[in-house]
């Protein structure tokens, strides 16, 4: 009975683990200096499973390298540019993906997470790959007006699970994302 149980329960974590994030290249907007850089460096590294943030100083991005195993939460990482006094100009992640089927404009599972595929086509993702969350606050005001364009569904306008949103429960937070 208990063998019955482990080989269940490893089951379903691996229904729920099509990818594991990795690493992550931020682009912040309002950068002026290299004392601004440092203060998201700083705030970012606070953040519990970041492991490491490199300084783009050129591109005004950051380089984020994640802690094996750990969750990755994209608020968080926004919350900590905000903190520091700035907003986040694009967020890409990069993890290992396993067998994940890709639908345009339907949700997916990736950890604990939702995330809701915008103006794709339906595909296979397999091993390393790099996915742009394009939620409000995550992109330009003129990006953000051309996905919410390409969806139907109303939980682009609040991140937040709604009656279109009938394989995920109400309320629950969606994060929007293109490939």
């Amino acid at each position: 009975m208990k063998k019955m149980i482990f080989f269940l329960i490893i089951a379903v974590g691996a229904m729920q683990a099509n990818a594991q994030f990795s690493k992550a290249t931020l682009q912040a907007n309002g950068l002026t200096c290299a004392l601004c850089s440092n203060a998201i460096n700083k705030s970012l590294q606070k953040v519990g499973f970041v492991e490491s943030v490199k300084s783009d100083i050129k591109n005004t991005a950051f380089n984020i390298q994640f802690k094996q195993g750990s969750e990755v939460n994209v608020d968080q990482i926004r919350k900590a540019v905000e903190e520091a006094g700035f907003s986040v100009g694009s967020l890409k992640l990069t993890g290992d993906f396993n067998n994940l089927k890709v639908e345009n404009d339907k949700h997916h599972k990736i950890g604990n997470a939702n995330f809701h595929f915008v103006n794709v086509k339906d595909q296979v993702l397999n091993g390393e790959q790099t996915i742009t969350i394009v939620d409000k606050n995550f992109v330009s005001d003129k990006t953000f007006k051309a996905i919410k364009a390409a969806t139907k569904k109303d939980c682009i306008n609040t991140g937040k699970a709604s009656h279109c949103c009938s394989d995920v429960a109400q309320g629950e937070r969606i994060y929007h994302t293109t490939i």
